[in-house]
């Protein structure tokens, strides 16, 4: 199908795997083998590392970067990234920062696909509870300011709480939600990476990879959207998650 566009989120535990290893080698890969169209990365970490330790990154078929450094120390960066093989205008990092707590920013971004135009949001929200709370309503505020335009939230959410402030909240401006178990990897309970469309995009797969628990203590999560024709919403409420076999 020549008009799906694949997105992938994953937070990459700043490229070490459950062997305590740095390797980004292996991040890079399992990327590339879903050739996502548009990448959403968290906790990128260059800390310590020479700055030519993200080279394997850069092997993706992305051609446009927009980045959000929320640590910046004299040996390093630390953050989250939104990658895109079609051009990315519009770039905007939007200060979720609660004070005593770690800088939060968004990454929002109108990217030209072949498509059409297409709103994206990439985001890592905070730890604590009163925190998210405060981040997720600005971000409902962004997801709106687009009205109909076809608009996506992509990222890491942290949200484990039963009853769902952060869920409840996007509802109101996204139609469909991924509801992938991602943490921990390697006995994901935790849907806190997630997916948040509104209805101008319809979801035709939303899936995971097991494989990825070799690299992080996240899994991804991975999908195929549409933009819909202009008076088409989307029907996406009945779009089962799965996960591809190792």
């Amino acid at each position: 199908m020549h008009d799906v566009i694949r997105l992938m989120s994953w937070n990459i535990h700043g490229g070490i795997g459950p062997d305590r290893r740095f390797d980004l080698e292996r991040i890079a890969a399992l990327i590339a083998r879903h050739k996502p169209d548009i990448v959403a990365l968290q906790e990128i970490d260059t800390r310590g590392r020479d700055v030519d330790c993200l080279a394997p990154l850069r092997g993706l078929r992305a051609g446009y970067f927009a980045e959000a450094r929320t640590i910046v120390a004299p040996d390093g960066h630390y953050g989250h990234a939104l990658f895109s093989r079609w051009e990315t205008a519009g770039v905007e990092l939007h200060d979720l920062s609660v004070r005593r707590r770690e800088p939060r920013f968004a990454i929002s971004a109108r990217i030209a696909t072949d498509f059409g135009v297409l709103n994206v949001v990439a985001v890592h929200l905070g730890l604590a509870m009163g925190e998210r709370l405060g981040q997720v309503r600005a971000l409902a505020r962004l997801g709106a300011r687009r009205g109909e335009e076809p608009t996506l939230m992509l990222g890491d959410f942290n949200d484990w709480a039963s009853f769902g402030a952060v869920r409840r909240r996007l509802a109101a401006v996204f139609g469909w939600r991924s509801r992938l178990r991602t943490f921990p990897a390697r006995r994901p309970t935790l849907r806190l990476d997630r997916l948040y469309c509104n209805d101008g995009l319809a979801v035709l797969t939303c899936f995971t990879d097991p494989e990825a628990a070799r690299a992080s203590d996240h899994l991804p999560v991975i999908a195929d959207v549409r933009l819909t024709s202009e008076g088409r919403p989307a029907r996406n409420r009945d779009v089962p998650p799965y996960i591809v076999p190792p």
